[in-house]
């Protein structure tokens, strides 16, 4: 992934916002969230889904409602990405076939952070 254009918006409020709309999101469309991470610039997920859920639609929805919220209630968030997009346009997904579950949790886990024990939030 090209890292030069990230750009580190989401800690402090912004991050925990992020959490919590990803959590309702999730929890509308019956998406159990195993484990998550929030990060300055990217959000870590171990989701399972219903089999009527794609995982292009529910990033079509994290993506398009969490910019939404997050871009009318963080005015310098606006200024940030004024012309831009707040999210990168792909995003990465793997099935846990040939890699535990356990493996990708403990991964997530190991990104260093040490609050809410389930989705976590950097900084």
């Amino acid at each position: 992934m090209d890292h030069e254009y990230r750009r580190p918006a989401l800690h402090g409020e912004v991050a925990t916002r992020v959490r919590d709309l990803i959590r309702d999101i999730c929890g509308q469309h019956d998406v159990s969230i195993m484990k998550g991470q929030v990060s300055k610039d990217h959000v870590h997920l171990l989701i399972s889904l219903p089999p009527q859920v794609t995982i292009s639609r529910l990033m079509q929805w994290l993506k398009g409602r969490t910019a939404h919220h997050l871009l009318a209630e963080f005015p310098h968030l606006k200024k940030q990405f004024w012309g831009r997009h707040l999210w990168a346009r792909g995003y990465f997904c793997c099935i846990s076939g040939n890699v535990t579950d356990d493996v990708i949790a403990k991964y997530i886990a190991e990104q260093d952070i040490n609050q809410d024990e389930d989705f976590k939030v950097d900084g």
